[in-house]
């Protein structure tokens, strides 16, 4: 009785990480996205706040979104672009 054997598929090279000038552009563009979006959006509520007060809300949004979601997301992006390539 023989068997056939597979071979897995070969991996894809994952990308190469970016450059740290790569890495400040994207994290730049997800803030900057962020940030206008939070301001349009919550910039109404907090309006009456104190100035610290208005920084400590807009940031506690904007940093985790950032950090858990957008970041990471425009690195995946930008891994499709390059295998893509």
């Amino acid at each position: 009785m023989t068997t056939a054997t597979t071979r897995p598929a070969p991996a894809s090279q994952p990308a190469p990480l970016p450059s740290i000038h790569m890495r400040a552009l994207l994290t730049w563009v997800a803030v900057f996205a962020a940030l206008t979006v939070v301001q349009l959006l919550v910039g109404p509520y907090v309006k009456g706040f104190p100035m610290l007060l208005r920084t400590l809300v807009i940031t506690g949004i904007v940093v985790p979104a950032v950090v858990y979601a957008l970041v990471p997301n425009l690195l995946k992006v930008r891994a499709a672009v390059l295998r893509r390539r």
